[in-house]
């Protein structure tokens, strides 16, 4: 039985896949996708997550998450909800693995300061950067740059979230969406596949239960703390009910792990509901429906946001992880000014990307060159450049 088969006929089929911008030769071994999530694994881009901040910065722990082996949890939700959907895992895999790739060094603080210093050059937007990195700045192969992925996988890295054009209040397009999407269009006014909104979910999933598990072996929280967080309250409290003597340790990955069983059943639930409601019977039935597909139900919604609320509150605005995300902040600040101005400081296969002092493409070659680092390297990097005692 092939893959195509067992496939729900809403799912993404990768002998229909709309194929790839660049033609090449079908592999005789591997699907369209099965080939993009390998290209994916074995770009430089998805081996730098080893080192780019999560929430922790590298040094603070060896098991702390990091952005490497989110990716990895990611994919493992996404690929078990697919198969019990009837959905593509190889096309969920692909987008779980990427989703993360335009990351900056120390995450949102990372990002946000790279936004700030780029706003009179069009910004910066992670989304926008994976994009960019998949499409362009990957050099691997010698007929064209970035990895030459299935149309499918691009639509899915930049619409995971739904569609960015069409609809009130929708955000101007990052530079880097609205160049590609000239070239090769990516239906920015309809939803992505089945296969995208369930790793967008999955994403979901994945960092709001282990910075649960993070925060807590952090000590930026207590259990007792998490009592009147819906949801994950009780399900603590269930655990040490039913094994009272339980070692911390175990305590909070038992309750995890029924966390997230429970919110990947709840998907699956209210995703069948609205299957049944619906009947799409192809991938384009599902972009053109006018709403998410894969979702969770309204009770789990307002779950959802009490726990971000909460851990807002009590870890991302934690005064230890506050004084990480000021440091960050200046760390990405003063090498962007610095390369701006002096873009000799650059490597040479950077420089060879930028039109002079302070110019539009020095600025997107200096941003694409902090996005690249990781919270080593451009800690390292900011070392070299502004301590005298240090070796360029």
């Amino acid at each position: 039985m092939t893959i195509s088969q067992i496939l729900a006929p809403y799912a993404c089929r990768p002998e229909q896949s709309r194929g790839r911008r660049f033609a090449e030769a079908e592999s005789v071994t591997r699907s369209p996708f099965q080939r993009d999530r390998d290209r994916i694994i074995h770009s430089e881009a998805f081996r730098r997550l080893k080192y780019k901040t999560q929430v922790f910065v590298y040094h603070d722990g060896d098991n702390f998450r990091t952005r490497l082996t989110h990716s990895l949890e990611v994919s493992q939700i996404a690929r078990s909800i697919c198969r019990v959907l009837g959905l593509n895992e190889d096309l969920a895999e692909a987008l779980a693995l990427a989703h993360d790739l335009g990351h900056t060094p120390f995450g949102h603080a990372g990002e946000d300061a790279l936004q700030e210093m780029t706003a009179d050059v069009g910004g910066f937007d992670h989304n926008a950067q994976s994009l960019r990195i998949v499409t362009k700045l990957e050099k691997r192969y010698y007929q064209f740059d970035g990895l030459n992925l299935t149309w499918e996988t691009l639509e899915g890295l930049v619409k995971h979230n739904g569609p960015l054009t069409g609809f009130p209040g929708a955000r101007p397009l990052p530079l880097a969406i609205q160049s590609y999407d000239a070239k090769a269009a990516l239906e920015l006014h309809t939803y992505a596949s089945a296969e995208a909104q369930v790793a967008a979910l999955s994403d979901d999933i994945a960092y709001n239960n282990h910075d649960i598990d993070d925060g807590l072996r952090a000590g930026l929280f207590s259990i007792a703390d998490l009592a009147e967080v819906p949801l994950v309250g009780p399900v603590f409290a269930e655990v040490k009910a039913e094994y009272p003597d339980i070692a911390p340790s175990v305590h909070i990955h038992e309750a995890v792990r029924r966390l997230i069983g429970l919110m990947v059943q709840d998907l699956i639930d209210e995703t069948r509901r609205r299957l049944a409601e619906h009947a799409p019977q192809s991938p384009d039935a599902v972009r053109a429906l006018g709403r998410p597909l894969v979702a969770f139900s309204d009770a789990m919604r307002a779950n959802d946001r009490a726990l971000k609320h909460f851990l807002f509150d009590h870890m991302y605005r934690h005064y230890k992880v506050n004084r990480m995300t000021s440091k960050a902040r200046r760390v990405v600040k003063d090498l962007y000014a610095l390369l701006l101005r002096e873009p000799g400081c650059l490597p040479p296969e950077w420089q060879q990307c930028c039109d002079g002092r302070d110019q539009p493409g020095t600025a997107r070659a200096v941003a694409d060159y902090i996005a690249s680092l990781t919270d080593r390297s451009a800690l390292d990097e900011h070392r070299r450049l502004f301590d005298m005692q240090e070796t360029p």
